[in-house]
């Protein structure tokens, strides 16, 4: 009942069905009353006329040889009926034994209203037409006393009743059947353009904006088929302008931190001599010369970071695999940034992964920097194998005690830019940092997700599996969302390779920019790969 086609035919079965049981209800009654009235009629005037003839020359009052005579004749052989004949009060005198059908009220009719009078009744499932009437005397149509009647079963024409309904029934299933039939032609024919818009629509759904439709007719389907053309049209030259801006937007980005890194670099070395100078130097000089540091190491950050995302958007990242021992790699990042005495480990060994092991760090880092920049001790690192024997994927999570991840910013944790709140202006972090974790988990085919805790905190869980795909791009990564290009909806995957021996802070990001430095990932799009991002994200989450 659910589908259009089922509906449709069942609605014109119906009717069908309700069309031809009324078509033969209506027939039926005529054909029978004709029938009826004709047999009636007949047998009526042979009656009367009997009557009249056997009546001319009767003596009266009749003896009973009289009676019985009468009621011999008014009973014609080829009817099969029995003739009766009665004279005042006394009894019948019939021509046979079926006499139960002329009843005493039928006697009392025919001699109170003194005329003939005749009716249908049924007796022992059987019906049968009675005729009865006065016979009168003489031209003045005086009552004689006599009475005459006529009892003929009508078996002849309830067969033939039988055969009426049998007929209605027999002509109303072929037509139902034919509805079947019409209805099933009926529903292809309008099925047919409302199959292809759905399949239309699918390939837009898809991404297929070039889909249009053949239109065929005038009808209010050839009109919808139309209205759709126009708005996959209008849709696809839309889309198209986004794609074109997006494009143009991610190039520009790319172009301008790009150019940032030279003259970077050149402000990075001369800060660094400031600062070194910084406790030679007179009244407010020497602090201007560290927050003048300061600050080039956070746009140096952010530049890099940038950089990162442009290339990440281009679908230039791929994967370096290594398999290692998840728990050594964790204490690997922790250690390096001087983090292990402030973190609870849970970490069993023996869990090997194929997996790109900077890019774990990256995660790492800044899951563990999020936690410990914005909760509040313990922060917990635990580690697990999922599945039947712990063959699934790895999972690990890291756990806070803090007041958790304001509900308001839960969902937009890992959004670009996002941090814990909106009015700060000012901070150490660029709100890129858990973005950059989380597609590098996707790239990984793995995903990242958040969740207050019901005793007080935040935990982040991140998912792997054992093993990820070689060489892949990232637009090539279908695993848990693609890369950010206009109409597909998810989010971005961004990736960032961590090497900690670059860093020059604990859980911050590599301060040098060095410009001739190699490109030491064959990486898609012409974007050189500058940039180490292994810092903490400082403004992801809600202290």
């Amino acid at each position: 009942m659910r589908g259009l086609r089922a509906r449709l035919v069942i609605v014109c079965v119906l009717l069908a069905g309700l069309s031809a049981l009324t078509a033969a209800g209506l027939i039926y009654r005529q054909a029978r009353d004709l029938m009826l009235t004709r047999t009636e009629g007949s047998v009526v005037n042979e009656f009367r006329l009997r009557v009249a003839t056997l009546t001319e020359n009767m003596q009266h009052p009749p003896d009973r040889a009289a009676l019985q005579q009468l009621a011999n004749g008014v009973a014609p052989s080829f009817l099969e009926a029995t003739g009766a004949a009665a004279y005042r009060d006394s009894g019948l005198i019939a021509s046979g034994d079926d006499t139960g059908p002329i009843t005493s009220a039928l006697r009392r009719t025919v001699v109170e209203r003194n005329r003939l009078f005749y009716q249908r009744v049924v007796r022992s499932g059987i019906p049968y037409l009675v005729v009865g009437t006065p016979v009168m005397l003489g031209k003045q149509a005086a009552p004689s006393g006599v009475e005459a009647y006529l009892v003929t079963p009508l078996s002849k024409e309830e067969g033939d009743e039988a055969a009426l309904v049998t007929a209605a029934q027999n002509g109303a299933i072929p037509v139902v059947l034919l509805a079947v039939v019409l209805a099933l032609v009926a529903a292809r024919g309008v099925l047919r353009p409302v199959r292809d818009l759905d399949r239309a629509a699918r390939r837009l759904g898809t991404g297929e904006l070039d889909t249009r439709l053949k239109v065929s007719g005038g009808d209010e389907l050839a009109r919808l088929v139309k209205t759709f053309n126009n708005t996959a049209a209008a849709l696809e030259t839309n889309v198209s302008e986004l794609r074109g801006m997006e494009v143009k937007a991610r190039r520009f980005v790319a172009d301008v931190s790009h150019e940032l890194r030279t003259p970077l670099a050149s402000i990075l070395v001369m800060a660094d001599m400031f600062e070194e100078e910084a406790g030679r130097l007179e009244g407010d000089l020497g602090q201007a010369a560290r927050l003048m540091n300061l600050e080039v190491g956070r746009l140096v950050r952010l530049v890099e970071d940038l950089m990162e995302i442009s290339r990440f958007d281009a679908g230039a990242a791929t994967l370096i695999l290594d398999e290692v021992d998840a728990a050594d790699a964790v204490r690997a990042c922790l250690r390096t940034r001087g983090w292990t005495g402030r973190v609870d480990l849970d970490l069993p060994l023996g869990i090997r992964i194929l997996l790109d092991p900077r890019r774990f760090d990256v995660i790492v880092a800044n899951l563990v920097g999020n936690a410990l920049d914005h909760g509040a001790p313990p922060v917990t690192v635990r580690l697990r194998a999922d599945g039947p024997g712990g063959a699934g994927d790895v999972v690990i999570e890291v756990r806070d005690a803090g007041k958790g991840v304001d509900p308001r910013i839960l969902p937009h944790v890992f959004d670009r830019f996002s941090k814990a709140d909106a009015a700060r202006v000012r901070s150490e972090g660029s709100g890129l940092g858990l973005a950059i974790a989380l597609e590098n988990a996707r790239l990984h085919g793995g995903s990242i997700e958040v969740a207050n805790r019901v005793g007080g905190g935040a935990v982040f869980t991140l998912s792997l599996p054992r093993r990820a795909e070689a060489g892949g791009s990232l637009r090539d990564m279908e695993a848990g969302g693609s890369s950010r290009s206009m109409g597909t909806g998810e989010a971005p995957q961004d990736v960032v390779v961590n090497e900690p021996g670059r860093n020059a802070e604990a859980g911050g990001s590599s301060r040098g920019m060095e410009t001739g430095e190699p490109s030491r990932d064959a990486e898609a799009g012409g974007l050189p790969r500058d940039s180490e991002t292994g810092g903490p994200s400082r403004d992801a989450e809600a202290g």
